[in-house]
């Protein structure tokens, strides 16, 4: 009898989140043990207690998932879970805290394809502007679109120094260069009037572009909004939409991505990396950048 699929759940937050539970489950595992709490130095610990209990044939049964809300934390965690590993003792792990690696590789994935589409084009060498970039969407939506070739300018709202903090994750983890900014309201128009993508990435119901800014966005071919509670965070983008047509842009050219056309693409892309660790006959480590090539399978007809 072949021991059955458990997944451990490790959350630096109070609580796991039931989304991740749910889509874990529904992926294929037979068990998923959640651990809440956790802290970097209990990482090594968890992971190889979890390795060495179930013999290096068990072990290609076990996976481990890192969530939790901050970016840079999970990827410590990550990290610290690679670590861990003692070959042949070594299982699947997958990071994606709030969901918003897989959030933000939908994204850029819709995006990338909305210009395939509709212009004929790519994100090499197009301005793009990610609102809200210092949360786990957003930054991992600016460090995709690096990867790409985009000219990343990575935009907060609240202090230049948050903005920063993505420029060097950028530079110190994946040798990329993206312009931090800080998007306040005597800023905003300028940063909006040069770019040729716009990403909105800030919290559940708050507008970051309302339809005045907009109307400066001469440059703007395609426009993603993450937000899915009112006030949407673009005006003009419907949740819906996936490729309509941005009336409040100027000119006719202008396409939006809504919320639930992302969250689509990102659903998919999250069960698809668990059933990818079920099916593995070796370990793999799953961030943001694997979240991102799964992500075009999906956009591209090649995903469940």
């Amino acid at each position: 009898m072949e021991k059955p699929h458990i997944l451990h759940l490790l959350t630096p937050a109070p609580q796991a989140s039931p989304f991740d539970v749910n889509m874990a489950y529904d992926a294929g595992y037979d068990a998923v043990v959640p651990y809440a709490g956790v802290t970097l130095p209990d990482v090594t610990t968890l992971t190889q207690d979890a390795i060495f209990s179930r013999g290096p044939k068990g072990v290609r049964r076990t996976g481990l998932f890192i969530g939790g809300r901050d970016l840079a934390t999970a990827l410590q965690m990550f990290d610290a879970a690679k670590q861990a590993m003692v070959p042949p003792f070594e299982m699947s792990v997958l990071v994606d805290p709030s969901g918003g690696f897989t959030t933000a590789a939908a994204a850029v994935a819709c995006v990338e394809q909305c210009l395939k589409e509709y212009f004929a084009g790519t994100l090499a060498g197009r301005c793009a502007l990610v609102l809200g970039a210092t949360g786990p969407v957003g930054a991992a939506a600016a460090v995709l679109a690096a990867l790409q070739g985009a000219k990343v300018q990575a935009a907060s709202h609240s202090a230049l120094e948050r903005a920063q903090q993505v420029r060097r994750l950028a530079r110190e983890r994946y040798k990329l260069e993206v312009e931090p900014v800080y998007a306040d309201a005597a800023t905003l128009e300028t940063l909006v009037s040069g770019a040729e993508i716009i990403i909105a990435a800030a919290k559940a119901g708050v507008e970051v572009l309302s339809a005045g800014v907009l109307a400066k966005a001469t440059k703007l071919l395609v426009a993603a909004d993450i937000n899915a509670v009112p006030p949407l965070g673009i005006a003009g983008v419907g949740v819906q939409d996936n490729g309509a047509v941005l009336t409040g842009a100027p000119g006719a050219k202008a396409r939006g991505i809504g919320a639930l056309a992302i969250g689509n693409v990102k659903y998919r892309v999250e069960r698809g990396l668990f059933e990818t660790m079920l099916s593995a006959d070796q370990a793999l480590y799953l961030d943001f950048v694997s979240a991102f090539e799964k992500a075009r399978e999906v956009v591209q007809g090649g995903g469940k």
